[in-house]
């Protein structure tokens, strides 16, 4: 008999069975997976962006799927707690943009090690490939859970750690629904987020334009009356099927949820890759630098202004030859140039299935769990955290605040639960 299981070796799950262990509790982590850790080791592209500075305000902004269900836990443990844990297990951090946080080492594993050194310290017993087949309850309250090969653990609490159905090579199958709704909770409809974008365009078909980078471009993501849902200003790439970079991940949520809205159809999107200036002044701009020295190839008079590969593409969707000189355009055409270079319209047809994604949207739904104790309504006994829970944001270290902090405060409250 345990006073508290935790089910899933991840963020939430390392941090929640460590506040459990902390009350003095006797606590079990199980995990089907070989070893501990795998979302946090590769988190960061392996460097771990362990949270984010950015005031709580911010946080909330940048997790766009129910974050304002966040102010609850923060105002238990928040980004600034997260800091001083890491710092206080000899884990230094350093701030980067955006108010990303990195240790200082830039190595995943040490952040991995401090977690599964404080387990240790705390007398956490864990249990590798152990599968939990199934939740066990009664009316009123969990007893505990039953794994794979029938064998029955007792605890006082149980904490569902187990992940969305994102990155599943990380052990992210999607376990937990089915225990959730058995509890009786709603799970909200899953859908990728943070994930590259599909298209049919004739120019990614023909992958004219695979492996183009551009810098700094502003995307937007239009309803099917033209009104722009979302846009983001950062770095974005072309591929082979699509789109893929930082401002298509921010705005793949919003493609998927319009597509939901429209049955399904193509989602128009635009690129601006003046985002500095209108589109009047973006006019004046190219007029200006065709002008300066009329007999010069237009390419050579406009380089830098995009990149080329980009320029000669947008050149033959004006019509405009690539050996005209600056003298031989007329005003419409560096107009039309002008509109692609602020509104370059495209469709996609959506996005890369969830288990390409960096997030899972959906999930048990946030009306069901106690804010400041992630306790379920539903079930005795029973603490979600992570990325299990129907709350989902941008990568850059919002996601894995949301697990570590919901992480935090399911074990704190499921070792009080447990007296």
């Amino acid at each position: 008999m345990y006073d508290v299981i935790i089910v899933g070796g991840g963020p939430s799950g390392l941090m929640a069975s460590i506040a459990a262990a902390e009350h003095g509790k006797k606590v079990l982590l199980l995990d089907k997976g070989k070893k501990l850790g795998n979302k946090l080791s590769i988190s960061g592209g392996g460097r771990c962006n362990v949270t984010n500075r950015l005031p709580l305000e911010e946080i909330v902004k940048n997790i766009p799927g129910n974050g304002r269900f966040l102010y609850g836990p923060f105002s238990v443990f928040n980004n600034e707690d997260i800091i001083s844990f890491f710092e206080g297990l000899g884990v230094p951090l350093k701030e980067e943009d955006h108010g990303r946080m990195f240790p200082v080492s830039n190595k995943a594993k040490d952040v991995v090690n401090a977690l599964l050194d404080e387990m240790d310290r705390l007398h956490v017993e864990v249990r590798l490939s152990t599968r939990v087949k199934k939740l066990v309850m009664d009316d009123e309250r969990i007893l505990g859970v039953r794994l794979d090969d029938g064998e029955e653990i007792r605890a006082n609490a149980v904490v569902v750690a187990v992940g969305g159905k994102a990155v599943p090579q990380t052990g992210s199958t999607g376990d937990g629904y089915p225990w959730a709704e058995k509890a009786g909770h709603k799970v909200t409809e899953l859908y990728p987020t943070e994930v590259p974008l599909l298209s049919d365009e004739l120019f990614i078909r023909t992958k004219e334009l695979q492996g183009l980078a551009l810098r700094d471009v502003a995307v937007s993501v239009l309803n099917a009356k033209g009104k722009t849902l979302v846009t983001h200003q950062m770095d974005m790439l072309f591929t082979h099927f699509g789109l893929s970079g930082p401002a298509i991940l921010r705005c793949s949520q919003y493609v998927v949820k319009e597509r939901m809205k429209n049955g399904n159809q193509p989602v128009n999107m635009r690129i601006d890759s003046l985002p500095a200036m209108n589109k009047e002044k973006a006019f004046q701009t190219l007029h200006a630098m065709l002008k300066e020295d009329p007999k010069k190839a237009i390419k050579n008079s406009l380089k830098g202004i995009a990149p080329e590969r980009w320029l000669l593409f947008l050149f033959d969707q004006a019509g405009i030859d690539h050996s005209d000189i600056g003298a031989g355009l007329s005003n419409e055409k560096i107009r039309k140039l002008a509109l692609l270079l602020k509104e370059f319209p495209m469709t996609v047809n959506g996005t890369q299935p969830l288990e390409k994604a960096f997030v899972t949207g959906g999930g048990v739904s946030t009306k069901e769990i106690e804010p400041k104790t992630m306790a379920s309504r539903k079930k005795a006994g029973l603490f979600f955290c992570g990325e299990i829970i129907d709350i989902h944001g941008y990568t850059g270290g919002y996601n894995i605040t949301s697990a570590l902090v919901t992480g935090r405060i399911a074990g704190m409250s499921a070792g009080a639960f447990s007296m």
